[in-house]
């Protein structure tokens, strides 16, 4: 999957709605958030993920005010250009190393490449890009492998350093989601032996946007086999920061 192709395509869609999403209007289910604090937010990603890559700590970029389609455009150009120029082998800073103990570091993790970072922001963009697009009310066209992928980096990456660094227990239940039409199922890792299996049912975009805390549970398509209750728990823990 050529991620750094998607990424560029994601947010050149980012910052075309951007450019005409009135900056006021609010994204409720990201709290008090605007859609000018969203904006503002993915182009401080981009540029801390430019600095992780480069394995530097990134310049802060202030309190603003910004023009915030502006800052976007200045800060997506410079990720995009970061992960174009550097090795994809290259060693990198990643949110594979967070959490580790140190006597356990034998040097960067496996999987600590820039290459990680061409998925990390390819997905960080999408979630954001459904934000900005349902906000205005309007749509994302992704391809369902694009969404498969980033449910599967929640499952492998994400929810696992949410259990690393403690912010989250281990999950109470085997929860595991099954994506139409993509055979395997993906089993969030940590259930205690025996523990009661569920699983969660939809579309790969669906599940995705579930895992990622933007559509509840009881969504239209998403289906649950086992105790509901249970899914909803862990849930409600945050599979991602």
């Amino acid at each position: 999957m050529d991620h750094l192709s998607a990424l560029a395509d994601l947010q050149e869609q980012f910052l075309e709605t951007a450019l005409r999403a009135d900056p006021a209007t609010p994204v409720p289910w990201l709290g008090r958030w605007t859609v000018e604090k969203l904006v503002v937010h993915l182009a401080r990603i981009h540029h801390w993920a430019a600095g992780q890559a480069r394995r530097q700590q990134e310049t802060p970029l202030g309190r603003g005010p910004f023009d915030a389609p502006a800052l976007y455009a200045e800060c997506a150009a410079e990720l995009r250009e970061t992960l174009a120029e550097l090795d994809p082998d290259a060693p990198a800073w990643t949110l594979l190393d967070d959490g580790v103990p140190r006597d356990e570091r034998t040097g960067p993790q496996p999987g600590s490449t820039v290459r990680f970072w061409h998925r990390r922001q390819a997905h960080e963009t999408l979630v954001h890009l459904w934000d900005l697009r349902a906000a205005i009310g309007e749509d994302v066209a992704a391809p369902p492998e694009r969404w498969l992928d980033c449910l599967h980096e929640v499952v492998t990456v994400m929810h696992p350093r949410q259990v690393r660094l403690e912010r989250v227990a281990p999950p109470s239940a085997a929860i595991s989601f099954q994506p139409e039409g993509a055979g395997a199922s993906l089993a969030l890792a940590g259930a205690p032996a025996g523990a009661e299996a569920v699983t969660i049912a939809g579309s790969s975009k669906s599940l995705a946007l579930l895992a990622w805390g933007r559509l509840p549970l009881d969504a239209p398509g998403i289906g649950v086999r086992g105790d509901r209750s249970l899914a909803a728990a862990v849930l409600a823990q945050g599979l991602t920061p």
